[in-house]
């Protein structure tokens, strides 16, 4: 991966906005829109995008997860079925 060929001026989206377009949706990989020679923003395929907004969210559950564990607000898989088969119970 040459990441020079993934930085483009504003300019070049002004100019070729479509070409880029294409070169995204087929790569997948991000185009980086600099301003002024700094980086001001970040083309993405959708799929790519949702494939990383999918991510973000599983290491958000995972580092929850990992929290609950270390303060101790665990409980048993077991404790937690007879809880629902209790209330569920109840109900009927």
């Amino acid at each position: 991966m040459n990441i020079t060929s993934d930085i483009k001026p504003v300019t070049y989206l002004k100019s070729k906005a479509a070409d880029l377009l294409n070169q995204i949706n087929i790569t997948h990989r991000p185009v980086i829109i600099t301003q002024n020679g700094e980086p001001r923003a970040v083309l993405q395929d959708p799929e790519s995008y949702e494939n990383m907004r999918n991510a973000i969210g599983l290491l958000k559950l995972i580092s929850q997860g990992e929290n609950d564990l270390r303060n101790g607000g665990v409980r048993l898989q077991e404790d937690v079925f007879k809880d629902i088969e209790g209330k569920l119970e109840e109900r009927l």
